[in-house]
């Protein structure tokens, strides 16, 4: 089995393929944006997309652009689930279901960051390098293990509550809002891995169109599910740049991943209230 690798810089993402494709670096516009949805897909997805290509910094930046595409295939892959499967399965059950195919799309990443991060806001108090330091640690400790499973507890909750009221539309748009979530903090807050997978991304951040595309979700997003929603997604994001600049100065990829996850409940949370 072929390896499909994307080298992006110094950093390599390999996933198997049953196939062997390449695009050269020097390929038409057409081919730099498909590959970086590719790239999209490979990082934020377990989707095997059979190519092999290397990324100039360009297409690795522009990758980024495509992470609410990325919500979007999860989000309607949820909700056409939901819709299908209401009718012949329990509510607790096929929540349960729709969180199970929601975990593992995306081989965990998000919940991973989310773990990183819970380490660090209790092991690292009062020391930003220790706190980065945990955050690289591959293993979770107790304090992880709990946040993750109350927020998987809150999570299955709330999809059994909009699966009720059949608003299957917020299970389309709380991944996409979860995915520009890493988006908006691009813009907003600093990058403080200099040697971190997205430093290349940042120093290359398609800026204007990246604050168009986040007016337009954002716009659209008002008019499917409301308000209520989206304000609490931007007081959550305020929240975590804040403590996220107050501990470390900036944003690392964990807390970019544990946004995904906090923004995503946020949004869940949107349709009950």
């Amino acid at each position: 089995m072929a390896d499909c690798v994307a080298a992006m810089g110094s950093q390599r993402i390999f996933q198997p393929s049953r196939y062997n494709l390449h695009t050269p670096i020097t390929a038409s516009k057409t081919y730099t944006q498909m590959n970086s949805i590719v790239l999209a897909f490979q990082l934020l997805s377990i989707i095997p997309i059979p190519c092999q290509f290397i990324a100039s910094d360009k297409e690795v930046s522009n990758a980024c652009l495509y992470y609410p595409l990325v919500g979007f295939c999860l989000g309607g892959i949820l909700m056409v689930t939901a819709m299908l499967l209401s009718s012949s399965l329990t509510l607790n059950v096929l929540a349960a279901l729709i969180l199970i195919v929601w975990v593992l799309f995306t081989g965990a990443l998000h919940v991973d960051g989310l773990a990183d991060c819970a380490d660090a806001w209790v092991g690292g108090i009062g020391s930003r390098e220790r706190s980065l330091e945990i955050m690289k640690d591959p293993a979770s400790g107790p304090v992880a293990v709990v946040v993750l499973v109350l927020l998987l507890l809150l999570k299955w909750s709330l999809i059994q509550s909009l699966l009720q009221q059949q608003q299957f539309i917020y299970l389309l748009f709380s991944p996409i809002l979860g995915r520009l979530a890493i988006l908006i903090l691009m813009l907003t807050t600093d990058y403080v891995r200099p040697a971190g997978m997205a430093a290349t991304m940042i120093k290359f951040f398609p800026v204007n169109v990246a604050i168009v595309l986040t007016v337009v979700l954002v716009l659209l997003s008002q008019y499917a599910i409301g308000l209520s929603p989206l304000l609490l997604m931007l007081g959550l994001l305020w929240l975590i740049a804040v403590q996220a600049k107050k501990r470390l100065g900036g944003v690392t990829g964990d807390v970019y991943g544990a946004s995904v996850e906090l923004v995503e409940v946020a949004v869940l949370a949107g349709s009950v209230l």
